[in-house]
């Protein structure tokens, strides 16, 4: 196959494959996580906490003092290459007008310099994060086959369309197709490793704060 040949295939059948095994493992995971049940809660109802799901999901998202200090290198990367990677993913141009073309929805764009400039510094930053975790004892000893999985999942992506956005390595063509084969790779284990959190996160959250302050414990 010639490089146009796999940006063909890339964007159109590889596509469609990837985002159907997405969104069926991601409302597989939904299922699971639904259909868990919840007892059925005989407290009373404190009303000393009302919208605490919704408060909760906020406090959680923003940086917690007692980690930046016991994990300051952790807390901060994990921020940096996040923020980077929504940047990178929900502001780019042609990201929007693919959405845009796909399903019909689209929003303004950032400058494409600075977009640039937050995927330069996610790519340090996930190295980094890999670093780290080699380096530390404690994380070396935690992370399992998965964890590094899921870290180079993310980290192809980002590192691809990098360099087909500057037309390096290799041409540009087989470059931008090697870019959305790597994002359909990442489509495809979304839903079925660690990296469904973000599917859930805000979910768990919200459950964790609404349980909180039905008991009447601030979260």
């Amino acid at each position: 196959m010639t490089d146009m040949d796999w940006l063909i295939w890339a964007r159109g059948p590889g596509l469609s494959v990837a985002l159907a095994i997405f969104f069926f493992g991601m409302m597989l995971r939904a299922f699971e996580i639904l259909g868990l049940g919840r007892k059925m809660d005989l407290s009373v109802t404190r009303s000393d906490s009302p919208g605490s799901g919704w408060r909760t999901m906020v406090t959680r998202s923003l940086p917690i003092p007692s980690l930046r200090r016991r994990a300051p290198v952790t807390h901060l990367l994990g921020y940096v290459f996040h923020i980077g990677l929504l940047i990178s993913v929900a502001f780019f141009v042609p990201h929007i007008q693919l959405l845009r073309h796909t399903v019909g929805v689209s929003w303004p764009a950032l400058p494409t310099p600075l977009v640039d400039a937050a995927a330069l510094i996610t790519l340090v930053a996930l190295v980094a994060v890999a670093i780290h975790r080699a380096r530390d004892p404690v994380k070396r000893f935690l992370s399992g086959f998965e964890d590094w999985f899921t870290l180079a999942l993310t980290f192809l992506p980002m590192l691809t369309g990098y360099l087909s956005f500057h037309h390096m390595l290799l041409p540009y063509t087989l470059m931008l197709a090697l870019h959305i084969l790597s994002v359909e790779v990442l489509l495809v284990f979304m839903p079925f490793t660690k990296l469904a959190h973000f599917g859930s996160l805000f979910l768990a959250r919200w459950y964790n704060g609404d349980l909180a302050g039905h008991k009447g414990v601030a979260s």
